[in-house]
């Protein structure tokens, strides 16, 4: 899961600093990597490196990222590499020039890769999968053969890509004094969304992963791009769009309004907030069925994600909410973090316990989600030395027992501590008192009362079931086996693995 940026100008030159802003308020959906491309006069001008935004550009770097187009990236691994050379966004030379950006993951990407050496003759310098979907986009606008390209030409291109590429991808491009475009997956499970901003000087136009870049920058939100999609922006500020998949199917990922994205985005016209109100609601409505024999004293969400969810649970309950942990906001998100020692070790310099909050009280912690189970145990574990006399856990989503195969970080069954255990079993491994999930219907109810029109969620994660359709036992136990813990602390230490992976998930 990454996050990506494209902005264009119809009159100043200024639009890297901007990205660079926008960049920095999406900054949650990847911490590995971040990098700037912009155009000027028909010449690229680049920056990008391993680190957060703030990390990766100086003054003198933005100074020299000028242009009046531009797009950014921040990336977000899933195998583990944190090679500066998988740094994004990338760039090919023919035809046109064309820098490309892309959050997802190609469930073809092994097959796409050698097809495109062997039939459309052009070279894969890296392991990224982003690279091979820029490779074939190029391929494809290639076959014109045209002097000067249009908006008809990408259209033609992006529906050839999706008859060849399978997953999930949302994709942002910019070939130099032409404009900038963006496409979506025909299941439009990566959020990809269209905004404007005009003053007296001009308008600028952005496509991003979440609306906040938007909002919080003074654009106006045009609308979320559809599954299937290319929008395209010319140099005049014209924008132009084509439905290029035969059989488009909103389909979003569920796990974005569980997890990844900020509770101020919209995305395909749900509230990311009230989406976890209304988690909140439903799970508290399940305590209350369930747990009746239980004295709670107090509701602590485990910050950040949570906290909305804890919020409303707790006037559900009528039980006392309180802010028990205090986050040190210099470390990572411990979901992103590559490995599981590392993880572990991050979660106690992430959070500190108010002993005041727990000390002889049966507590209620609230948590969006239990992936690894290595954060909840330790976070039991802190509540009780802090004086709990009791913990409950509750999770917001459902148990995490199948592997993510569209740009999360959740490819390996057996790290996940709900797979192959029962809720009690789960329980005991964290060390709670009592374990509580969301139903899967309850989420699903959630999320879609923002947009009834949407009739199917990517919840593969939960109940296994892959949209794409193509995806069996040996592509997951392949997947496993490449993308473990074990086989990302391989791929650290050996940056020449020839193993394809998703550096733009």
């Amino acid at each position: 899961m990454c996050g990506i940026i494209g902005i264009l100008s119809t009159t100043k030159k200024d639009v890297g600093l901007y990205i660079y802003d926008a960049l920095t308020i999406i900054q949650h959906r990847g911490q590995d990597a971040a990098g700037i491309m912009t155009a000027n006069k028909g010449r690229f001008f680049m920056r990008k490196g391993n680190g957060m935004v703030r990390n990766v550009f100086r003054t003198k770097h933005m100074e020299k990222l000028i242009g009046d187009m531009g797009i950014g990236h921040i990336r977000y691994p899933t195998a583990g590499s944190s090679s500066e050379a998988e740094a994004q966004p990338f760039y090919v030379n023919s035809p046109y020039g064309i820098a490309f950006a892309h959050n997802g993951n190609l469930t073809n990407a092994n097959a796409l890769a050698q097809e495109i050496s062997e039939q459309d003759l052009r070279h894969i310098n890296t392991n990224s999968d982003s690279e091979i979907l820029l490779n074939i986009l190029a391929s494809e606008i290639a076959e014109e053969q045209k002097r000067r390209i249009n908006e008809n030409d990408i259209f033609k291109a992006v529906t050839k890509l999706h008859q060849r590429v399978k997953g999930a991808y949302a994709a942002i491009g910019m070939i130099p004094g032409y404009g900038i475009f963006g496409f979506r997956d025909p299941n439009g499970i990566r959020p990809l969304i269209l905004g404007e901003r005009t003053t007296k000087e001009g308008t600028k136009y952005m496509l991003t992963s979440e609306s906040v870049a938007l909002t919080a920058l003074g654009y106006k939100i045009t609308r979320d791009v559809e599954p299937g999609e290319a929008i395209v922006i010319d140099r005049k500020g014209q924008v132009h769009s084509h439905q290029c998949s035969e059989n488009p199917r909103l389909s979003p990922c569920i796990f974005e309004f569980v997890y990844f994205a900020r509770p101020d985005s919209i995305i395909d016209n749900i509230s990311v907030y009230k989406s976890r109100l209304r988690m909140g609601e439903k799970l508290a409505q399940k305590i209350k069925s369930k747990w009746s024999d239980e004295k709670i004293d107090v509701v602590i969400p485990i910050p950040d994600t949570s906290r909305t969810a804890a919020l409303q649970l707790a006037n559900e309950l009528d039980v006392k909410y309180r802010e028990g942990f205090i986050k040190n906001r210099y470390i990572a998100r411990t979901f992103i973090m590559p490995g599981q020692k590392q993880r572990k070790k991050s979660v106690r310099q992430k959070l500190s316990a108010i002993e005041l909050e727990f000390k002889d009280k049966n507590v209620l912690l609230v948590d969006d989600s239990i992936v690894r189970g290595t954060t909840s145990k330790e976070i039991v574990q802190m509540a009780r030395s802090a004086g709990a006399k009791k913990v409950f856990f509750a999770s917001a989503a459902p148990p995490v027992r199948h592997p993510n195969v569209y740009g999360i970080d959740m490819a390996s069954k057996n790290e996940f501590i709900a797979h192959e255990k029962t809720t009690d079993e789960v329980c005991e491994a964290i060390g709670s008192d009592k374990l509580i999930y969301q139903n899967l219907d309850d989420l699903i109810w959630s999320v879609s009362q923002g947009n009834p029109d949407i009739e199917v969620f990517d919840c593969s994660c939960f109940d296994g079931n892959y949209l794409t359709n193509d995806i069996d036992k040996p592509y997951l136990d392949n997947l496993e086996a490449n993308r473990s813990d074990e086989a990302k602390a391989s791929n650290i230490s050996n940056e020449s693995s020839e193993l394809i992976y998703n550096d733009a998930d």
